[in-house]
């Protein structure tokens, strides 16, 4: 509890660098990305419900089957949220490369 406050080193500080927008090629190649991602995805989920629906419960024991029809639901449900999730990324992607765009129309200087 002796030891003063260490002073900042400014050559060790990281330097705030102005924010710069991706380009709308970047925005729509990384949306081409995350949709085929939600398209696997999709498949994959597909396939897990179709493979717990054709595959009953065999145990007659009310716990496991609860357990087992609660583990399924879960299994689903995060696979689901996973689609889900890359989509509207998806989405959102290229809706900011249409906004990038927009926005670099807007402030095109005028050529004389």
């Amino acid at each position: 509890m002796t030891n003063p406050t260490p002073t900042p080193n400014p050559d060790t500080q990281p330097t705030k660098k102005a924010q710069t927008l991706p380009g709308p090629l970047q925005c729509l190649a990384s949306a081409l990305i995350s949709s085929g991602f939600a398209i696997a995805l999709y498949f994959l989920t597909s396939s897990i419900a179709q493979t717990f629906a054709r595959k009953p419960l065999t145990s007659t024991n009310p716990i496991a089957q609860n357990i087992s029809a609660a583990v399924r639901t879960l299994v689903v449900g995060v696979s689901t949220l996973a689609t889900a999730i890359f989509g509207i990324v998806a989405v959102g992607l290229v809706a900011l490369a249409i906004q990038i765009t927009i926005q670099q129309l807007r402030n095109r200087p005028s050529q004389p």
